[in-house]
């Protein structure tokens, strides 16, 4: 039975991953056909570097994807506060507002947004591509900091305002490092659905402004180019980089937390919130 289970398991595994090997290994393939290998090579690589059009589509990626990340971040920051200080009536109303962005087609987010645009006279461009980035990413880092801000102690907060502390200080202090590893969860998601977004993308970006999903979808109209392969192979190595050193990060957290005690950890916070003061 457990054989059968972890068989399972890894059926599941590369089902989901084998397809991303392939890639990867016909990055370095010497062939342009991905029916035969024609030796190993790093061209691809170094054409990739010289191709003005996908080093274009990068650059304006990872700076929409950063910024629209950085953003959505802080505005769910703040609008997480807010939502878990409403009463119940009010907060369930607007959790489920906040779903209807996740649960509504791309295309019917994208469309709408253009229509939005277009109505407020706003040139369709680099500006229109970051608002709606930011627009579908705030739900889910909303989704992300909830959690936390619910497994937090809340008498910590009130402790640290007895002491004497303003509440900015007792945010700094005391929630922010609490929620921390949902902050990171949701810029995390916020940046891999940023660098992904094809459709909502397609519609609020104009002539010259183009990420990496708008071009590769043009260019699978003539083939794709081992270019591709090779771009695809850095970004899923850097992201997987990121995760690891992530999740390291937070693996070392509570054990640390286990190691010296929950109580010493809030006797800590409280007390290094009374000398600051």
């Amino acid at each position: 039975m457990r054989f059968l289970k972890k068989s399972y398991v890894f059926l599941i595994f590369a089902f989901l991953y084998a397809p991303i090997l392939v890639l990867m290994i016909f990055s370095f393939n010497e062939s342009k056909s991905r029916g035969n290998w024609g030796g190993f090579t790093l061209k691809w690589y170094m054409e990739l570097l010289h191709d003005k059009q996908i080093m274009s589509a990068l650059y304006y990626t990872l700076l929409v994807a950063v910024l629209s990340s950085v953003i959505a971040t802080l505005i769910g920051i703040i609008a997480s506060i807010g939502i878990f200080n409403m009463k119940k009536l009010p907060q369930s109303i607007i959790l489920n507002v906040n779903y209807i962005p996740i649960l509504n087609p791309d295309i019917v987010t994208g469309i709408s947004l253009m229509v939005l645009f277009i109505f407020m006279k706003m040139r369709l461009g680099f500006v229109t591509l970051l608002l709606s980035h930011i627009t579908f990413n705030i739900p889910y880092v909303i989704l992300s900091i909830l959690p936390k801000l619910k497994q937090m102690n809340k008498h910590l907060y009130e402790a640290a305002l007895d002491l004497g502390a303003t509440p900015m200080v007792a945010f700094f202090k005391v929630i922010l490092p609490e929620i921390m590893p949902g902050i990171i969860t949701g810029f995390l998601l916020a940046f891999t659905l940023s660098l992904d977004d094809f459709v909502i993308s397609f519609f609020t970006t104009g002539s010259g402004v183009a990420n990496l999903s708008i071009v590769i979808y043009g260019m699978a109209r003539r083939g794709i180019s081992p270019k591709i392969n090779a771009l695809s192979t850095l970004m899923f190595l850097c992201v997987l980089m990121l995760l690891i050193i992530v999740n390291l990060r937070m693996s070392k957290d509570p054990e640390r937390r286990l190691k010296s005690g929950a109580s010493k950890e809030n006797g800590r916070y409280i007390s290094s919130i009374g000398h600051d003061i």
